[in-house]
């Protein structure tokens, strides 16, 4: 096993190959020691492992040779958190994790899909049914009466208790990762950007920051600066969109109303900094495409001034009123220990008590120069979810008023040359849902062969099936906009 930093590319051929054998071995081995499960890929014939070690902030690659053989013995019964990689890898390789739980698709539904070999005369969904007098299924989706993207949602209730949850996703794959490899290099930032379209910038500097790494490239301090701005920009308005949705899910309208306003102030100002709502076309390999003007920076100032202010007073209304408490206290908990078996990440994953963000576990661009505390609850349940936003919204407000306030001088883009050949580079991002991983090896010739993206989304859906077990069929709603997790993210 070869150790390394976040953005620090290494040679593919200094990651030991060891056999098939020490599979198993190794993943007790990752359990036992605490480190997590960034990435689970087959390269070139071989199972490619990433690793993180948060607490030294340290990732590590190993890989183990399949030997020819159509499969491997699962990993998921003694490192849980790999259950969603191996199902995926099955769905998209055909090799078999031999023994695992609940090998099932991830993404396709060859009974829907004409395309897709073997599709002809394919069996229904495999879903989970429970049986027994009283038992029924209550359906949702993929079409949705709201603006939500596709999605099925299948529970099995006992009456008004819902006894499991089973979520079906897949609808919109657009095959990211292959465009991510085979597009032409300006397009790849495109699509990088519409990976999860709430989270363009997070994945943007995912994506540039691999690459930049890959190549040598010294991004300028005024780019990073700028770049944690926009990234923190993104965070405070999804976290205020999310606020005030948990506000209309529980009938609270002035939380609704004054926190979808205060959100369009955080969208207006990425608008101004980088000329879209969403910050799209702000970030480049090596830096950004615009500079941020005096006029921009005041600006920011004064809005951050006057929107704190009325953002305190929106959330101590909320947190204080009686019938919100009452419907976000110990509704849809998910307990610490699932958290962490399951390698949630993310405000997921803060919520239940778990100490993890990549911003200070594994720093990139200017929070290797400052520090934002990390902010966590207990209890696992909507009220703590609510409670970690609201705690990095306040968070991210200083990081963004201190950041406008010395932004260093000078250039805020450099030319990136040729990526290394033959090298492996990690790039980890604490987007506003969670951890964003991009791997990207390239080949001897410099060209991009492998360009694995990991969404936070992809993670933690199960959070959403634990956290409404034993809930009433009318929690699903809120517990589902508690999480607000990204179908397009998980649909690579």
């Amino acid at each position: 096993m070869i150790g390394f930093a976040n953005l620090v590319p290494v040679p593919i051929g200094s990651i030991p190959a060891r056999p098939l054998a020490d599979l198993l071995p190794a993943a007790r081995e990752v359990r036992e020691s605490g480190r997590r499960l960034i990435a689970l890929f087959p390269h070139l014939g071989k199972l490619l492992f990433v690793l993180a070690d948060s607490s030294a902030g340290k990732l590590s690659a190993s890989s183990f040779d399949l030997e020819g053989r159509n499969g491997w013995p699962s990993i998921t019964p003694v490192l849980p958190e790999a259950h969603l990689f191996e199902r995926e890898i099955h769905e998209q390789t055909g090799l078999v994790p031999e023994g695992h739980p609940w090998l099932k698709a991830v993404r396709r539904h060859a009974e829907l899909e004409p395309s897709v070999p073997g599709a002809q005369g394919a069996p229904p969904h495999p879903f989970l049914r429970a049986g027994g007098e009283g038992v029924h299924e209550v359906a949702v989706g993929p079409i949705h009466a709201g603006i939500i993207e596709p999605a099925h949602f299948r529970l099995q209730c006992f009456g008004e208790e819902i006894l499991h949850l089973e979520i079906q996703l897949g609808y919109q794959m657009r095959g990211v990762e292959r465009l991510l490899e085979q597009g032409t290099p300006s397009r790849r930032l495109v699509v990088a950007e519409s990976i999860a379209g709430d989270t363009a910038v997070g994945h943007a500097l995912a994506y540039c920051s691999a690459l930049e790494a890959l190549c040598g490239a010294k991004v300028p301090l005024r780019a990073h600066a700028l770049r944690g701005i926009a990234l923190e920009l993104e965070r405070l308005a999804n976290h205020l969109g999310d606020l005030g949705a948990l506000c209309g899910d529980v009938g609270y309208l002035p939380g609704l109303s004054y926190f979808g306003r205060l959100r369009g102030d955080f969208l207006n100002l990425l608008m101004e900094l980088s000329g879209n709502r969403f910050g799209r076309g702000l970030l480049a390999p090596g830096g950004l495409r615009r500079d941020a003007t005096r006029e921009i920076a005041s600006r920011i100032q004064k809005v951050l001034e006057v929107d704190e202010r009325d953002l305190r007073d929106s959330a101590q209304l909320t947190f204080e009123t009686p019938s919100v408490l009452s419907r976000f206290e110990t509704t849809g908990a998910v307990s610490r220990e699932a958290a962490e078996e399951l390698g949630f990440v993310g405000p997921t994953a803060r919520a239940c008590g778990l100490d993890r963000d990549a911003r200070r576990d594994h720093p990139l661009g200017i929070y290797a120069f400052t520090h934002l505390p990390v902010a966590r609850a207990e209890g696992g349940d909507v009220m703590a979810r609510a409670t970690v936003r609201w705690l990095e919204v306040l968070r991210s407000l200083q990081f963004v008023r201190e950041q406008v306030a010395q932004l260093p001088a000078g250039a805020v883009r450099v030319e990136p040359g040729p990526l290394r050949p033959s090298s492996l580079a990690v790039s980890l991002v604490e987007g506003w849902r969670g951890e964003i991983a991009h791997v990207v090896i390239t080949d001897a010739s410099s060209q991009v062969v492998r360009h694995k993206v990991i969404d936070p989304s992809f993670h933690n859906w199960l959070a959403v099936a634990l956290s409404v077990r034993g809930a009433q069929v009318s929690d699903f709603p809120l517990c589902n906009k508690s999480f607000n997790l990204s179908y397009a993210g998980h649909d690579l």
